[in-house]
């Protein structure tokens, strides 16, 4: 039975930007029928808790210039060979039907090997402009799917609107009523996407806390920091008598968005399709160092349907942050609004328009 089973490779890695679309398809595909493996790296595989147990994990050498001493950086071209070897290797003894690339370093070696072997291929870029790697490899695939739209795209490249599959988990809580801000307990999510946010640690946590106090009575956060930014977060929130709640990575992010009356969060393409799925009020603050300031492309859709406003590093302050926060949370009608055209631009489906360009690609 096994062998007559449709094989995809998911080839992603470095963040949950790529892993969280990702993991999407797979759940999907595996529902129709498929088998699923994803081609990561070691950093990669951190982010595979949420993947289904049945996915079968293919941890492949992979590395960046990005990072690293001069020593490292001289490496780099033979970890990646040494991948796309190893990768070409596991395709001849279990031939993918399709393999499709998430974008990440961690993504070369199974699209190289795929590219080598003619072995059906495709990208899905989450941004409004190609990563390095995928830019890499839009000509050597066969089809390449857009989350953000438009995506900027290489000269004679077209691309198809799919938007960024969200998983099960979001989708569960798709369109989740919202219950607008009032004299009773109120949540303020804050993210800074499945690395954190420094910028967001060092900000917000004052910024709340100069909230005029019959505001700040009624509020709880959900804030997540990095592991050096915890404790200083979380010590400064009791300090202030800030009911907070600070972990480095929150597992049940759907499930506090929806109950959240606003988000703070950087423009990662996942967060900003999961803020849309779900529809949520939200205070964007972009990736400042983003490839071609890919992060306030993805923004531009929720701020331009007024869903969310959008604050440049260059002018997140406490005193602009807290601005914003009150403009939300005491205008009732207004955050509604919000919500309202936030969940207008979500695209539930995108992963059902991913799978269809998957099973056309295989010609199924």
């Amino acid at each position: 039975m096994t062998d007559k089973q449709p094989l995809l490779v998911i080839a992603a890695g470095g963040t949950g930007g790529h892993m969280f679309p990702a993991q999407a398809l797979a759940e999907v595909m595996l529902r129709k029928g498929w088998r699923v493996k994803l081609s990561t790296d070691v950093r990669g595989a951190r982010y595979t808790g949420g993947f289904p147990h049945v996915v079968e994990i293919e941890t492949i050498p992979s590395a960046t210039f990005a990072r690293g001493g001069a020593l490292a950086k001289l490496m780099v071209p033979f970890r990646i060979l040494r991948g796309i070897a190893s990768a070409s290797a596991n395709m001849l003894r279990d031939r993918p039907d399709v393999v499709v690339g998430f974008g990440g370093y961690p993504s070369i070696p199974a699209l190289a090997a795929a590219w080598l072997l003619r072995r059906p291929r495709m990208i899905h870029e989450q941004n409004g402009i190609l990563g390095r790697v995928n830019q890499r490899f839009a000509h050597r695939v066969q089809a390449i799917a857009c989350g953000t739209w438009p995506t900027e795209l290489p000269k004679g490249i077209k691309g198809v609107q799919t938007g960024n599959p969200v998983r099960a988990s979001v989708l569960e809580r798709a369109g989740a009523p919202y219950i607008p801000p009032g004299d009773y307990p109120m949540s303020i999510l804050v993210m800074g996407g499945s690395q954190g946010a420094r910028i967001l640690s060092d900000v917000v946590p004052a910024a709340i806390a100069a909230l005029p106090r019959e505001l700040l009575q009624y509020i709880r956060i959900s804030h997540q920091a990095r592991d050096e930014d915890g404790d200083r977060v979380a010590q400064f929130y009791a300090e202030q008598g800030i009911d907070a709640d600070v972990q480095p990575f929150f597992n049940d992010v759907p499930k506090r968005m929806s109950e959240a009356q606003l988000v703070i969060s950087r423009a990662g393409a996942s967060s900003v399709a999961d803020i849309s799925v779900i529809g949520r009020p939200s205070i964007l603050v972009p990736f400042a160092a983003a490839t071609a300031d890919h992060q306030s492309l993805n923004a531009r859709g929720l701020v331009e349907a007024g869903a969310a406003v959008l604050i440049p590093e260059s002018a997140f302050s406490v005193e602009a942050l807290t601005r914003q926060i009150e403009n939300v949370m005491q205008q009732p009608k207004g955050a509604v609004q919000m919500a309202h055209a936030a969940l207008a631009l979500g695209m539930p489906d995108a992963t059902e328009r991913l799978v269809e360009m998957v099973e056309a690609l295989a010609g199924r």
